[in-house]
C-alpha cells in the first residue's frame, strides 16, 4: 500500500514538473521574441490539457475527462488558423460526430435491476484458522 502511495506521489510530481517546464518554456519563448500562437496559454487549451491528463490518470474511464476534453478541444480548434483555413465552421459538427461515435461504440454495461435485490445466503459457520 505504501509503495502505491509513493508511486502516485511520484506520478503527480512528474506531471506537475512537466507542466511547469512547458509553461516556463512558452513564457521564455514569448519573452525572447519568438512568435508563439496566442491560443497556447488560453483557458481552453488549459481545459483541454486538464481533460486529457484526467483521462490518462483514470485510464480513460468515466466521462468527466471527456467533457473537459471536448469543450477545450472545440474552443482550441476555433482559435487555430492553419494555412488560412478556419476551423470554427467545422469544429462543432466534428465534436458532435465524435460524441455520437463515442456513445455508439462505448462498452455496454449490462446490469439487471434484479441484481440489486438478489438475496444471497449468509454463512454463519465459524472458520478454523
Amino acid at each position: 500500500m505504501e509503495t502505491l502511495i509513493n508511486k502516485n506521489r511520484a506520478d503527480k510530481q512528474l506531471g506537475l514538473g512537466i507542466l511547469i517546464l512547458v509553461i516556463g518554456s512558452v513564457f521564455f519563448l514569448r519573452n525572447t521574441g519568438v512568435d508563439v500562437p496566442h491560443w497556447i496559454l488560453s483557458w481552453h487549451t488549459i481545459m483541454l490539457g486538464a481533460g486529457l491528463w484526467m483521462g490518462y490518470r483514470k485510464n480513460f474511464q468515466g466521462n468527466g475527462w471527456l467533457a473537459l476534453t471536448i469543450i477545450g478541444g472545440i474552443f482550441t480548434l476555433r482559435s487555430i488558423s492553419i494555412f488560412d483555413f478556419d476551423f470554427s465552421g467545422i469544429s462543432v459538427p466534428v465534436a458532435l460526430i465524435g460524441l455520437g461515435l463515442y456513445v455508439i461504440l462505448k462498452p455496454k454495461k449490462v446490469q439487471n435491476f434484479d441484481q440489486y435485490f438478489e438475496k444471497k445466503p449468509v454463512d454463519f459457520t465459524e472458520k478454523e484458522s
